[in-house]
């Protein structure tokens, strides 16, 4: 683990960080090729520069979310903002689901949109993937 994700781990209380280690680990396994870092106080995996998934703690939840997640048309997954992007809260361990989320990773790297460039673009998206 990255020293700067372990760090900001060990900020977290003990249920958030039990949390935030178990997405850690569940997007390691399943993202090996990606970069990950501490990215706008945030851990955050990248392909070819382009983040894909990262995690946050919130004020009452962990939030994972998926730069490209409404595009998965998931369930789970919650949109926001305007900018094709999902996420799922958590509050407890018992909620992270393993194969969830190794479906929604596997939907990371098939279904990309470009964020690397979107100041260039000016804010319009294109797809990568």
């Amino acid at each position: 683990m990255h020293q700067d994700i372990q760090s900001y781990h060990e900020r977290q209380l003990p249920q958030d960080a039990a949390i935030c280690n178990a997405l850690h680990s569940l997007i390691t396994e399943n993202l090996q090729n990606a970069e990950s870092k501490v990215w706008h106080a945030h851990p955050v995996w990248f392909l070819d520069g382009n983040p894909i998934v990262g995690y946050s703690k919130l004020k009452d939840s962990v939030r994972l979310l998926f730069w490209s997640g409404e595009s998965f048309e998931e369930e789970g997954l919650q949109n926001i903002g305007s900018f094709k992007s999902a996420e799922v809260r958590y509050t407890s361990l018992d909620q992270v689901d393993p194969e969830n989320l190794k479906r929604w990773l596997e939907k990371a790297v098939a279904i990309q949109w470009d964020y690397k460039n979107i100041v260039k673009r000016k804010g319009v998206l294109i797809r990568l993937k």
